[in-house]
């Protein structure tokens, strides 16, 4: 019979084809996949430990490519400087790499916020094709709300 981990993911599985969301379909499928081939009690946990992490690195890889190319190379680096637009990129990599470290804080601290923080990253997935790496930066822009709210309100 199915759990209702299962049922659950069925429903976001639908809500990615529905939202035509290649990404959600595809964790969905391998989760269920997981669970069929009866691996997650050990992968669930390493998963949910080092995922974050992994997938943090495997977006730095493919970020990284064009230098490994080739592509973009020390001349391209001293030319972007030169632009005001490098320099708010560069401003905007340190402030979200800020509120990432925020959200760890806040995840390590809070894991029940978590749920509401994955539903608002899924609902981004599914309805507004937005990119799954929503939960680290929200946890952080949450945390600086919360401190916010907190400085006010004591």
């Amino acid at each position: 019979m199915f759990h209702q981990s299962t049922l659950f993911l069925l429903v976001l599985f639908l809500l990615g084809y529905i939202g035509k969301n290649q990404s959600i379909m595809i964790a969905v499928y391998v989760l269920i996949g997981i669970q069929l081939f009866k691996m997650d009690d050990k992968l669930f946990p390493y998963l949910q430990d080092k995922g974050i992490g992994l997938g943090v690195t495997i977006i730095t890889i493919a970020v990284l490519v064009p230098i490994a190319t080739g592509e973009i190379g020390f001349h391209d680096l001293l030319q972007s400087v030169k632009s005001y637009y490098a320099w708010i990129a560069l401003g905007a990599g340190v402030f979200v790499a800020l509120i990432a470290k925020n959200g760890l804080t806040l995840l390590a601290d809070d894991p029940h916020i978590t749920t509401a923080l994955v539903m608002g990253t899924i609902l981004a997935v599914v309805f507004f094709q937005g990119v799954a790496v929503g939960p680290l930066i929200g946890a952080g822009i949450a945390y600086m709300v919360m401190k916010a709210v907190d400085f006010f309100i004591t």
